[in-house]
């Protein structure tokens, strides 16, 4: 199935394997960049590193032979439904002896990876989502209204609305008193479409809960339009289109993608400063893997911001599920802590268990020089 929001992704970081080994597996399947051959290569090459790395596990028979049957499952998988696959990469989760399975089709290319660990690794797809927002499209002019939904780089219309708005006169009859009365009927029929519209558009954007409004509506009719707009429509509005209704849905999806990287390489600059300038001064944000740690432990996190792709091995107390950089023992419960190869994917899963949320930021940012993790506190340590 396609990943949708980030309740899959928490529903996903719950699931815990005490007796087993859960694989995490993540392939690029993009057609239109890799042919067939190259992309079933890549299948073949990660399957065999993930049965090499398995004969060196240090774990007992019946956890390799649910690490076997994962692999083997998923090459299936993925070799029986090659051909109607459109994703651009696919991620599936197994765990053959907990009977647990999950496939999820991805809008762009992962890193070819294939990992064992007690829980699912769900940092690529918390790093996708982060890159979407759910876009509501509204498109306007004098008779034509359009609505759409555009997400991860597809485009759904919603609904349609056409009007009987007369064209404008020229002035005519007894010192242009005609062609007055007709204009003031004009512009009725007029005012009555852009309030049925922004009506209709409150409507959908309730009933489907939209991050960001992205309104296509000509200059000259905004000043008329707008004051028909519920005000909770109009903070929203995040870019404006220049698309027009009867626009082709390709020609509205190019421009709305172009808009939205614009708008989430400003939206990350953003909070990078704004964590700075925190940071800086000594206010409710902490810097660097050890400290955000400290605060995702103690339910401090207000909001976690990491560096893409920026990794490094921790320790995680198997009884408390505390979080640490390179503690032997938990300083809580004195348990012998296990090491984990990405402790900042732990550290996204605790971030999600206490609601917190979770902001992906492209390098190279100011972000770099404070360790390349960060978190707005919920109060000043």
């Amino acid at each position: 199935m396609k990943l949708l929001n980030w309740d899959e992704v928490e529903a996903l970081s719950r699931f815990k394997s005490e007796n087993y080994l859960t694989t995490s597996f993540f392939l690029g399947t993009d057609k239109s960049r890799l042919s067939k051959k190259e992309i079933l290569l890549s299948l073949k090459n990660l399957l065999n590193n993930g049965l090499a790395r398995l004969q060196g596990l240090d774990i007992s028979k019946d956890k390799k032979e649910s690490i076997r049957q994962d692999l083997e499952k998923i090459n299936k998988q993925i070799s029986q439904n090659f051909s109607s696959s459109h994703f651009s990469g696919i991620a599936i989760f197994s765990c053959h002896g907990q009977s647990f399975w999950q496939v999820f089709g991805l809008p762009e290319p992962p890193r070819n990876r294939v990992l064992f660990d007690h829980n699912p690794y769900v940092r690529p797809l918390s790093d996708i989502l982060d890159e979407y927002h759910h876009i509501f499209g509204f498109l306007i002019d004098r008779r034509e209204a359009k609505w759409y939904k555009i997400f991860m780089g597809e485009i759904l219309p919603l609904e349609s609305l056409s009007s009987d708005v007369p064209s404008k006169v020229k002035e005519g009859g007894f010192e242009g008193y005609e062609s007055k009365r007709i204009e003031r009927h004009v512009e009725a029929r007029l005012h009555d479409h852009f309030k049925r519209a922004a009506q209709k558009a409150f409507e959908l954007f309730k009933k489907n809960h939209f991050d960001w409004l992205f309104l296509g509506c000509h200059e000259k009719y905004i000043s008329d339009f707008e004051p028909f707009l519920h005000n909770y429509l109009r903070t929203r509005i995040k870019a404006t289109l220049k698309a027009k209704p009867s626009d082709s849905k390709d020609k509205i999806l190019k421009e709305s993608i172009e808009l939205e990287k614009k708008l989430k390489k400003d939206e990350e600059e953003a909070i990078v400063q704004k964590l700075v300038s925190e940071l800086e001064r000594g206010g409710r944000a902490c810097s660097g893997v050890k400290d955000c740690l400290r605060s995702l432990n103690q339910a401090e996190v207000q909001t976690l911001v990491i560096t893409r792709n920026f990794s490094t091995q921790g320790k995680l107390c198997p009884q408390c599920k505390l979080l640490y950089l390179e503690e032997l023992r938990c300083p809580s419960c004195q348990k012998k802590t296990t090491s984990v190869l990405d402790i900042i994917d732990e550290a996204i899963e605790s971030a999600l268990k206490i609601n917190c949320d979770v902001r992906h930021i492209t390098p190279p940012t100011k972000l770099d020089r404070y360790g390349k993790i960060g978190a707005f506190l919920r109060y000043k340590a």
